[in-house]
């Protein structure tokens, strides 16, 4: 039985034995910060997933010996501790550059790799236990979410034994290890194909050095398709032979509908996808794979832009505008996107990256008195330098190769996700054996 194999106990005593060291973070002064030495690691650079350490401060190095004693360990797990973030989990590994951490973020460090295995707590802070004790703290005040150190020091945790807490780790970590490598690949991708749309089609690379007397560093053939010189437009410089046209020449601009959420018969047992902006937040490459709710038959006859096709790029139309994700299944659509079916001739990733580049152009052209909101009237007019046929084919011949490489890495993790979240609670209770895993 699992009760005779786990054992239950409690952080607190887990310090008292030495067990388990827990802390926060370290209350940083603005001249401290600045430098080029350890990192700062706040709580908004920690996700469900993984630490984003993009825009990471820094300290100054004549600083670092103030902040040694909360420097991050490999096997710490971390949690974020205030606001409505609270409860969101990582762990350090050896990979990780060393940091410091903030004072919104606590770490629990084993102390005895006999006792507790670092790994296993990591999971263990995503398992039933410890999130519906969260939940009750979390409930006890009117104030906004804390965590403090006492609480933590109050957490109820069953331990098993500490080889099944080695498998346990072992196994949950191997899927989140093959989670976080292919997020890093589809970021390399999708950082390729940014590249390549920027050199073509904002900054024009191929003409200027065609136009200067300079290998353009393509094939021939491919070169040959560029003009070599630019001409002035309504949006400045363009390359010769290229047009100005209103988005709305390239795609079918449409707009969503929520049907009632008080007529059942919209959504029980719906079988279409229905897509609201909350669905394309979390997204950590634009590729929409599947939507929170889905809807009926009957609540499809209620949006007006029905079901739109696979291939659909999706922008949120407000707060905020501008998440953007490639549908990849038929959806439908509330109220709170811009959609974009490409029409023939027009590659949809290169509206996918357009939209991306235009943002603050898009957002300029919003209005609204309680929050921004770019309509489908205001957007259809927005002016797009748009390449040749030829280019056009080419660019979506160069870049297809790689968005389909992100949708089919995206999948694979969305399924390892899956299997993990399903295996998770089952080995954290003891309920599935390590063997039978």
């Amino acid at each position: 039985m699992a009760g005779e194999r786990f054992g239950r106990t409690t952080f607190v005593k887990l310090i008292s034995e030495g067990v388990l060291e827990i802390g926060d973070g370290y209350r940083a002064k603005n001249e401290e910060l600045g430098g080029d030495g350890l990192m700062f690691l706040r709580a908004g650079h920690v996700t469900d997933t993984h630490i984003n350490f993009d825009g990471v401060e820094r300290f100054h190095v004549a600083f670092e010996p103030r902040v040694q004693s909360k420097v991050a360990k490999p096997g710490d797990a971390v949690i974020t501790t205030k606001g409505n973030s609270t409860g969101r989990t990582t762990y350090v590994t050896p990979s990780m550059p060393p940091f410091v951490y903030s004072p919104h973020l606590s770490y629990w460090r084993s102390l005895d790799p006999s006792r507790v295995e670092g790994g296993f707590l990591r999971y263990w802070s995503k398992g039933p236990e410890f999130t519906e004790q969260l939940a009750g703290m979390k409930a006890s005040t009117d104030m906004a979410p804390y965590l403090s150190l006492i609480d933590q020091k109050r957490l109820g945790i069953t331990l098993p034994p500490i080889g099944e807490q080695r498998a346990i780790a072992q196994i949950l970590g191997t899927l989140d290890d093959k989670i976080d490598l292919n997020r890093r690949m589809n970021e390399t991708l999708e950082a390729m194909v940014r590249a390549l749309f920027k050199s073509w089609f904002v900054d024009f690379g191929p003409v200027r050095a065609k136009g200067e007397g300079r290998d353009p560093g393509l094939p021939k053939p491919l070169a040959d398709l560029f003009p070599a010189r630019l001409v002035d437009s309504e949006l400045g410089e363009i390359p010769e032979g290229w047009e100005i046209k209103p988005i709305g020449d390239l795609a079918d601009v449409l707009g969503g509908t929520t049907p009632s959420t008080k007529e059942s018969s919209y959504w029980e047992g719906g079988e279409h996808a229905w897509a609201t902006p909350k669905d394309l937040s979390g997204l950590l490459v634009p590729v929409l794979l599947g939507t929170e709710r889905r809807i009926t038959d009957a609540g499809l006859s209620q949006v007006g832009s029905g079901l739109l096709p696979k291939g659909t790029i999706l922008l949120s139309s407000r707060a905020p505008i501008g998440y953007l994700a490639v549908a990849e299944l038929p959806v439908a659509i509330n109220q709170g996107f811009i959609a974009m079916v490409a029409k023939a001739g027009t590659s949809n990733l290169f509206l996918l990256l357009w939209a991306s580049v235009a943002h603050e152009d898009i957002v300029s052209r919003a209005n609204g008195s309680t929050f921004l909101e770019i309509s489908k009237a205001n957007f259809r007019p927005i002016p797009i330098v748009t390449p040749s046929a030829q280019v056009m084919l080419t660019f979506e011949k160069q870049v297809r190769p790689l968005y389909e490489r992100i949708v089919e890495s995206a999948r694979e993790s969305r399924s390892l996700a899956a299997l993990r979240d399903s295996l998770l609670p089952r080995l954290i209770s003891g309920e599935l054996r390590v063997r039978g895993a």
